[in-house]
């Protein structure tokens, strides 16, 4: 979308306020955390439009703020949807550092307990996908290797030898596996297993199964 389209986007389908806001909930595309709420009006918007960055409007201040300005944390946005009401957006974004002027990854850090309020997690901690969202973003790269092929890179290397190649790797990778626990040595076995995985990554994307058929066949098998 290039500046024109921005400047002439048609922005009256959203239900702003009374004050020309709209909340906006921020979520990290890599973690799925849920970083932090803020407001935008339509010239934040635009402009987080144009820029790529996350821009919001301070109530306090009553003006713009580009989230990072000060701090080098930026938010690049990689998606913006609105919700069925039509009054709040979801951005989802690639957060530089912490998104928190409490130097948290979230906003959210703190948990509703007997006593008040607990403090999670740690600052300047930005917490890992979990295994799930890492297997997705791990499954995204092999998927532009496979489109791309890059000289030099060890996917391209496997895609161009073909399955046959594939399934020796990943047989191969089996048997390691098993040497790894019959070893009981747990940085091995955390190796291996890593090893199986890209591996089997690799052998579906060629025979182009998605991670997302395999996680439906795993929620049919729970109990």
């Amino acid at each position: 979308m290039d500046v024109n389209e921005i400047e002439t986007l048609n922005l009256s389908k959203i239900r702003w306020d009374s004050h020309g806001l709209v909340p906006a909930i921020i979520q990290d595309v890599e973690t799925k955390d849920v970083l932090m709420l803020a407001y935008m009006n339509e010239e934040s918007l635009r402009r987080t439009l144009q820029e790529g960055k996350a821009c919001y409007y301070s109530r306090s201040r009553q003006s713009l703020w580009l989230k990072g300005e000060t701090s080098g944390h930026f938010q690049e946005i990689i998606d913006i949807k609105f919700d069925c009401d039509q009054d709040a957006l979801l951005l989802t974004v690639k957060q530089t550092g912490m998104a928190c002027h409490e130097n948290h990854f979230s906003c959210f850090h703190y948990d509703l307990t007997h006593d008040g309020f607990k403090v999670i997690g740690e600052p300047e901690v930005r917490p890992e996908p979990t295994l799930g969202r890492t297997l997705e973003l791990l499954t995204d790269v092999i998927h532009s290797r496979n489109q791309e092929r890059p000289e030099g890179a060890y996917t391209t290397y496997l895609f161009e030898k073909g399955i046959d190649k594939i399934l020796k790797k990943v047989g191969e990778e089996c048997a390691e596996v098993i040497i790894a626990a019959k070893n009981a040595d747990p940085e091995e076995i955390k190796s291996e297993v890593s090893d199986l995985f890209y591996h089997v990554l690799v052998m579906m994307e060629e025979r182009e199964v998605g991670v997302s058929e395999v996680a439906r066949e795993l929620q049919k098998r729970r109990k």
